[in-house]
């Protein structure tokens, strides 16, 4: 509402700017009169028309939250809507090589409704506590096994406090006889780690798969390159976030946040280490030679320093050219004593020696140019060329950079089917965070990616939509990116005043022409009769001067012969028959300046 207002606003000062510059101009010309008053009038009444008739917002539309329920096979889905921790295990573990105090997973966790929530009813899993250690895990329907089909995992988390450092990322724990989620930690062997993570001005997005040697059985985690997105709002905004990862059987894969794909790619090509290690090593064994030459430059050995070389002169040399300042003193040293200064009741000369006053500048140093022994400036020695050395040249004995030489890689192998990975059976959080109050919700895991959006609509969707009805429309939007970003009014004043502006301008710029009833309050005469009056007079000036021409000629011509008469009347009869087709040219001709004159 109160943008409105200040574009409306806006928009009539502007308005109202370029009317008056539009008088101005008028009133320097003189002849036309323009009245703005109705202008000013009409904006102020489409102003007005603007203004609300009531103050009390729309009614907000209302969502009704209804839990979401898989569409086709999954092998976990989680909404916690049930209001428990009910298939939950919370971690007893601790963590090696860590002190007693910090080493527990004792940080709680709890169900519990999103702050600020649009949905009553919506549930989701809450790290309540921060500066703690935090894990908790539940088993899966089934194991799931990397085969045919794709795998997709997809889960919710809102930062309700924001982060400052911490994680909000999932683990799948591998399938192992050893696994006991009571004892759920950081060692606990995974398959994949997928999610955000945030620490100072560093915001990731993993995924991390651990891959198996099938050389050694030794395994080794293997990281997705970074995602070329700007990932900081999803960490600051505190709104939900949609984080899904879809690994297919030819190797491929895709991250999205908010069902938009910021990050894909191949696990033969994509991951660092790389899942295949190459086929050739440089030997370990091999030696540089001795006599083996790497200089590509090495110093002339035939040349010669100069005779004049000098590589005892000095750098800076004193300026033989100086001149001592008038009014230098010479006697009065830059320092004396402080002629206020007495000495403490408890100075002990005994134990502290004898005590002097401390020195301040001299008080007759302030108006001249120098006190103390004056010296010559020191400047650049022109013969200065400092230690000799000899050119460089190419070293005609240079045998390039050494390296070892390649031998086949003892340990190389080659996995083609990297997405044949370690079985997991259970998925847990693992996490330590310097925040509170991190919301997760709406896990799901599946091999069909419809089933996947359905959850998603159904879940994340349904949030989504609830606080875009909260939100007041358009308006209430731009103010808010605006609060966030100053600098975004400056582009709606823009966007909406400048076209506005210019079409005010554009009507404003004509100059106006006074009407029929201003002419008649006046008297004034109508363009059309004032021009017709001028043609009048321009015709009755011509008629008259060719009537003077006219008389002229006949007093002239009672002395003239009849021969030159009778040559008179034919030229002027040839004249009448080159009549000139426009009216124009007959009335230029008929003019006594254009007629030939009579000839004596």
């Amino acid at each position: 509402m109160e943008l409105k207002w200040l574009l409306c606003v806006t928009l009539l000062a502007l308005g109202t700017l370029a009317v008056q510059a539009n008088d101005m101009d008028d009133d320097n010309d003189g002849d036309d009169v323009v009245d703005i008053e109705d202008d000013l009038d009409d904006g102020i009444e489409e102003v007005e028309e603007l203004k609300p008739e009531t103050s009390t917002p729309p009614p907000t539309p209302k969502v009704t939250y209804k839990a979401p329920v898989p569409t086709g096979e999954v092998y976990f889905a989680e909404s916690f809507d049930k209001g428990t921790l009910d298939g939950w295990i919370l971690s007893r573990a601790k963590k090696d090589d860590t002190d007693d105090e910090i080493a527990k997973y004792d940080g709680k966790w709890e169900v519990q409704d999103m702050k600020d929530t649009k949905l009553p009813g919506d549930k989701g899993l809450v790290l309540v506590t921060r500066a703690k250690h935090h894990a908790i895990s539940s088993k899966l329907s089934k194991p799931f096994v990397f085969d045919t089909k794709p795998l997709i995992i997809q889960y919710e988390v809102n930062f309700q406090n924001g982060i400052e450092c911490g994680g909000a990322y999932v683990k799948l724990l591998s399938k192992t006889p050893e696994l006991n989620l009571d004892q759920f930690h950081d060692k606990t062997p995974y398959t994949i780690m997928f999610g955000p993570d945030k620490c100072g001005e560093d915001y990731k997005l993993h995924f991390i798969f651990r891959h198996k040697n099938p050389k050694t059985g030794k395994y080794e985690e293997k990281h997705a390159k970074r995602p070329d997105a700007d990932l900081k709002t999803y960490f600051t905004d505190k709104k939900t976030h949609l984080y899904t990862l879809v690994l297919n059987p030819d190797n491929s894969f895709e991250i999205l946040v908010d069902q938009t794909v910021v990050n894909s790619g191949n696990l033969l090509n994509d991951m660092s280490p790389p899942v295949n290690p190459p086929r050739e090593i440089e030997d370990p064994n091999d030696q540089k030679p001795e006599d083996w030459d790497e200089r590509p430059k090495i110093p002339d050995p035939d040349a010669v320093k100069p005779d004049d070389w000098d590589e005892d002169a000095p750098a800076k040399i004193a300026d033989e050219n100086a001149v001592k300042p008038e009014g230098w003193l010479d006697d009065e040293p830059e320092y004396v004593a402080d002629p206020d200064a007495e000495k403490p009741e408890d100075w002990d000369e005994d134990m502290d020696g004898e005590w002097e006053a401390p020195q301040i500048a001299n008080p007759k140093c302030e108006t001249a140019p120098g006190c103390g022994t004056w010296q010559r400036p020191m400047i650049d020695n022109p013969n200065y060329k400092g230690k000799w050395k000899p050119p460089m040249i190419d070293n005609v004995n240079y045998q390039g950079i050494w390296k070892p030489r390649k031998i086949p890689n003892p340990d190389f192998f080659e996995d083609l089917e990297p997405f044949k990975m370690t079985p997991f059976s259970a998925v847990g959080l693992e996490l330590w965070s310097m925040t509170s109050d991190i919301f997760f919700d709406n896990f799901i895991i599946c091999t069909e990616r419809a089933v996947a959006d359905d959850w998603a609509s159904d879940g994340w969707g349904l949030k989504k939509a609830a606080d875009g009805a909260a939100e007041s429309g358009v308006v209430g939007q731009m103010m808010a990116a605006a609060e966030e970003r100053p600098w975004l009014w400056v582009v709606y004043i823009l966007t909406v005043a400048l076209p506005v502006f210019l079409v005010i301008l554009f009507y404003c710029s004509g100059k106006k022409q006074p009407s029929a009833a201003e002419y008649k309050k006046t008297d004034a005469p109508q363009p059309d009769v004032m021009d017709e009056e001028k043609e009048e007079e321009k015709d009755k000036g011509d008629k008259e001067e060719e009537e003077e021409e006219e008389a002229n000629e006949e007093k002239l011509g009672s002395d003239a012969d009849i021969g030159s008469i009778s040559q008179e009347e034919e030229e002027e009869e040839e004249e009448e028959d080159r009549k000139p087709a426009s009216e124009e040219e007959e009335t230029v001709n008929r003019s006594p300046r254009n007629r030939k004159p009579r000839k004596d």
